[in-house]
């Protein structure tokens, strides 16, 4: 598994499992993490095709194996244990579960994966995971059980099939945000992430071409404590990285405050440009600067 460890993870980029064309573009550009899509973007008639085509496409980009996942259909339809059949042959980095309604989903799904990694040659526990955990109403109940699960490598959250889920007709407030139910989700997936020990992964922004709005958004979900987001077009790829990547300003301030700390061992709480920094500071320093490390 050590293979995932230090991979960026700003950005996380659909693309299509039926379109060679949008799956080229997206492993050609800076996305962090392209997912090729056989859930939501591909019609029922299409999958079949999608999935040699995801094959295929993985095969022919073996080299860029670290940061080419695949989102395969829910475990409680028909079509998961195909879509890996088909797709694991390609070695896909990481598998992204959607539609989670609790551990024991990704329980399950690592042992499907074990016996694929076996029939095909591939490392034990190389493929990684990653759960969707709020699009379902159960699901929410469960977003703090997922420590221990060793491939999982992040979380994130849904916020479109949780109202399907609902039976809601919206999930926005009038002023565009969302509306309660979908802030905690969100929060949810934050903790639960946090508490497994893997990336928290901010949702999609629907409207591409409103790159302010996504940028505001981005900002606000790294300040959160989100590692990174979804995206839905190549256009959103650059912004959402500048959003997750730390200033220098930032950096200088958090390599002067682990400084400082280092230079008075021993003291709770110490001065610094006229304000009081105490350990949360420090330790908020050192994720910072870890950071930097991944990648």
């Amino acid at each position: 598994m050590a293979q995932n460890e230090n991979l960026k993870m700003r950005s996380w980029l659909f693309a299509p499992g039926d379109s060679e064309r949008k799956m080229t573009k997206a492993i050609e550009g800076p996305a962090d993490m392209v997912i090729l899509d056989l859930e939501d973007a591909v019609a029922t008639e299409n999958k079949p095709t999608a999935r040699q085509m995801v094959c295929d496409f993985l095969k022919a980009n073996a080299s860029q194996r670290q940061r080419v996942w695949v989102r395969v259909n829910p475990l409680d339809g028909p079509h998961t244990l195909e879509d890996l059949a088909a797709i694991m042959p390609g070695q896909p980095g990481g598998i992204m579960l959607p539609k989670v309604y609790g551990r024991q989903d990704a329980e399950d799904l690592c042992k499907y994966l074990s016996a694929l990694e076996a029939a095909n040659g591939i490392g034990q526990g190389t493929t990684r995971l990653t759960v969707l955990v709020t699009e379902t109403a159960e699901s929410m109940f469960h977003t703090g059980d997922f420590k221990g699960i060793e491939r999982l490598a992040a979380m994130t959250w849904g916020a479109e099939d949780l109202a399907d889920s609902i039976g809601a007709s919206s999930n926005l407030d009038d002023d565009g945000s969302y509306s309660f139910t979908y802030e905690m989700a969100r929060s949810l997936c934050l903790l639960g992430a946090v508490k497994a020990g893997v990336a928290p992964i901010e949702t999609i922004e629907g409207d591409f071409r409103d790159l302010g709005k996504l940028e505001a958004r981005a900002r606000k979900a790294r300040r959160d404590g989100y590692r990174g987001m979804l995206a839905i077009h190549p256009a959103q790829v650059d912004v959402i990285n500048a959003a997750f990547t730390p200033g220098e300003d930032e950096i200088a301030e958090a390599r002067e405050i682990v400084a400082l700390f280092e230079a008075n061992p021993g003291v709770g709480t110490i001065g610094y440009k006229g304000r009081m920094l105490d350990r949360p500071h420090l330790s908020r320093a050192r994720q910072l600067l870890a950071q930097l490390a991944e990648g």
